[in-house]
């Protein structure tokens, strides 16, 4: 049945390919990509599935659904289509929505004999302000068992971790006197903003191992000779724990209000969205790699060690989830860099897009046939939420 999947994604292949490129040819930031979100819902609906525009409020957020007889897994499959302002599809998003609609409609046209649901789910706005954090909050994702992805990247493989982030946009407000005639009268905001920093640096030692704290002044609040009545900061933490984050925001907030508190001034902290670690799912990490073997996918390696922070953590917090990342670029290559942005059209690319679905397309398969293994899946999911609740303690 697996080679009937394939041949259904070699088929479709030009399709999928030519709709990758349209995507890389128009490239549209973070709640901007109406073309790339509406080629794709355009796509779906010819093939018979029922989709959903502008979905939690968003309006280039979609859900596209395909239902095969009744009950069975939910199979969700989440894709992003924005580009990086100034420079494109430097990150490979361009792949991931033909990818996740070649690997729905193999198994659309292949599976007849099994119940299931595809859920496809299209996500805006990764790179920014992180799209999928507002779509959870507004109940999406709810109806799915578990989350799939695919990503383009140097090497074959999954990841067993992301940082999760937390950032602050602090605003200091002091009295503003001139620095030489009458500094006594002043209250400095930017000495707020100074004293808050050399907070942070010292809860550096005190901090776990895996912890980030970075920091950068926005608004210095003016020239040298007058006292600053305002001054802003961003104040960045992250971890591989949420559970954790949550303590060390707590800290980072008394810096903050101590840093005031010195300097006789005023403070506003506003939060960005905040990004959670994932809940790594080993089992769907293997399902996921041997799919991989199968359709002898290149460069494939162990998971990364080091990770950065996505939306799609906020999804695995409560989902099984796992984002097979497809090698297109040389191994090292850095993303958001000209190399990958030069790759966005290459033969390895489209490559990428196809094997991407064979790997999601032969997964599902694998979990809908088997109801052990989606049992599985969801123990394993289940567990390691758990101990990681207890290492936080």
């Amino acid at each position: 049945m697996k080679e009937a999947l394939f041949e259904v994604i070699d088929r479709l292949g030009g399709e999928l390919t030519a709709l990758s490129d349209d995507i890389f040819d128009h490239p549209e930031v973070g709640y901007e990509e109406y073309r790339a979100s509406g080629l794709l819902c355009d796509l779906l609906e010819r093939e018979g599935f029922a989709v959903e525009r502008g979905i939690a409020g968003i309006p280039t957020a979609f859900r596209a659904v395909y239902e095969n007889g009744v009950g069975g897994p939910s199979m969700g499959l989440l894709c992003e289509y924005d580009a990086l302002e100034g420079i494109g599809h430097a990150c490979g998003h361009h792949t991931q929505g033909p990818c996740a609609v070649g690997a729905a409609l193999a198994v659309k046209e292949t599976v007849k004999d099994q119940p299931y649901r595809l859920v496809i789910y299209g996500t805006p706005a990764e790179e920014t302000v992180g799209g999928k954090i507002q779509m959870k909050e507004r109940g999406c994702f709810q109806d799915i068992d578990v989350a799939l992805m695919m990503h383009p990247s140097p090497t074959t493989t999954t990841d067993v971790k992301c940082m999760a982030m937390a950032t602050y946009q602090v605003t200091f407000h002091g009295i503003s006197a001139h620095a030489a005639m009458s500094p006594e009268s002043g209250r400095s905001a930017l000495d707020a903003v100074m004293l808050a920093a050399h907070g942070i640096e010292c809860l550096r030692e005190h901090v776990k191992e895996d912890t980030r704290l970075h920091y950068t002044i926005k608004d210095a609040g003016g020239p040298s000779n007058v006292v600053p009545a305002a001054a802003k900061a961003e104040f960045c933490m992250r971890s591989y724990n949420t559970d954790y984050l949550y303590g060390v925001m707590e800290r980072v907030k008394k810096i903050i209000a101590g840093a005031a508190m010195m300097t006789e001034t005023q403070y506003e902290i506003a939060e960005d969205p905040f990004f959670m670690a994932k809940i790594p799912d080993l089992t769907l990490n293997r399902i996921l790699m041997e799919n991989a073997a199968l359709v002898e996918a290149p460069t494939i390696r162990p998971p990364r060690e080091k990770t950065g922070s996505t939306d799609f953590g906020n999804v695995m917090y409560d989902v099984p989830g796992s984002c097979i990342r497809m090698a297109f670029v040389p191994e090292g290559t850095s993303s958001h860099s000209r190399e990958y942005l030069e790759a966005g059209k290459s033969r390895t690319a489209h490559r990428s897009v196809l094997l991407g679905a064979k790997i999601l397309a032969a997964s599902c398969l694998d979990m809908i046939c088997d109801a052990g293994l989606l049992e599985q899946v969801k123990g394993d999911f289940k567990e390691t939420k758990e101990q990681m609740g207890r290492e936080n303690h």
